[in-house]
């Protein structure tokens, strides 16, 4: 599924302590620790979309595959990965039924805390990190995180703050070294970005999700999204959007084509979707749009 949420829906997204739960925080501590299946397989693996406003949230991927879709922009894991969910940002989820992993929710106070020792903004912004050759170090540490969490040992509290540090250093260098590859290959990000528009041209009748384009580049659709957003200042899904609004616009108005035809060439599966297609972009009927011009 590649789909940004409406803009005006956010307001009518449901705001949860932790999905499903209305309920006072379940917990005395400021952090609780659950494994994705215990939560998910009560929702049928799907978590729709929500936000949390005063937790942030980190969820590691061991395995199995996932959607991870935050703020409009999704990710597909099909490699281990961790996804850091900030306060306030709209989000849902959807699982394999083999799914490993973990999901560590942070009260904002304990979050900013922590955070505030390395780069106080690292757990505001969403990214979704691949683990690659850190699984190891990851799987030890957030084994050792559920154990503490599960246990009452001495220094316990302390103990929990000192792992979660550890697993904010990993998250603050994953940050940094990212930023500095797209700052030291400007160049190659524009080369990519070219190579967006290029492939878009030929190939946006066809739908194509924004992981097929970014695989025809040899970059993570993550590295395509972030390449758009500071190069383009939109998202490869706009980009998409809006080069299909294009081209139905020139249709429309240029053309004595039908709805319906303009629908079939645009490579939609019904009229009805692309004129809710349509109206959400442009905020008018195909019919509408074309008596006025």
């Amino acid at each position: 599924m590649s789909g940004a949420m409406p803009k005006n829906a956010a307001a009518a997204v449901p705001v949860f302590k932790l999905y499903g739960e209305t309920a006072a925080w379940p917990t005395p501590d400021l952090i609780h620790c659950e494994s994705i299946a215990e939560r998910s397989r009560l929702h049928d693996w799907e978590i729709k979309p929500h936000r949390h406003g005063d937790l942030v949230q980190l969820l590691y991927v061991q395995s199995g595959q996932a959607e991870l879709q935050v703020e409009g922009q999704t990710s597909r894991v099909v490699q281990p990965a961790l996804q850091v969910v900030p306060a306030l940002s709209v989000h849902g989820f959807r699982f394999s039924r083999d799914i490993q992993g973990q999901v560590l929710t942070l009260a904002l106070p304990l979050a900013e805390q922590l955070a505030s020792a390395l780069d106080g903004r690292l757990l505001q912004r969403a990214a979704c990190y691949p683990v690659g050759e850190a699984k190891g170090y990851l799987d030890g540490l957030f084994e050792s995180i559920g154990a503490e969490y599960a246990g009452q040992a001495p220094g316990r509290e302390l103990m929990l703050q000192s792992l979660l540090s550890l697993l904010l250093v990993w998250i603050g260098r994953c940050a940094l070294q990212q930023a500095q590859a797209e700052s030291s290959q400007p160049d190659r990000g524009r080369a990519h970005l070219q190579g967006f528009t290029q492939l878009l041209e030929a190939q946006f009748r066809e739908h194509r999700p924004i992981e097929h384009y970014a695989a025809s580049l040899g970059i993570s659709a993550a590295h395509l999204n972030a390449l758009c957003r500071r190069l383009a200042g939109q998202s490869a899904l706009q980009m998409i959007n809006l080069r299909l609004l294009l081209e139905a616009k020139r249709c429309l108005v240029y053309t004595a084509m039908t709805v319906n035809q303009v629908s079939d060439s645009l490579g939609f599966s019904e009229p009805a979707y692309f004129s809710r297609f349509f109206k959400r972009g442009t905020g008018q009927s195909p019919k509408a749009f074309r008596v006025q011009r």
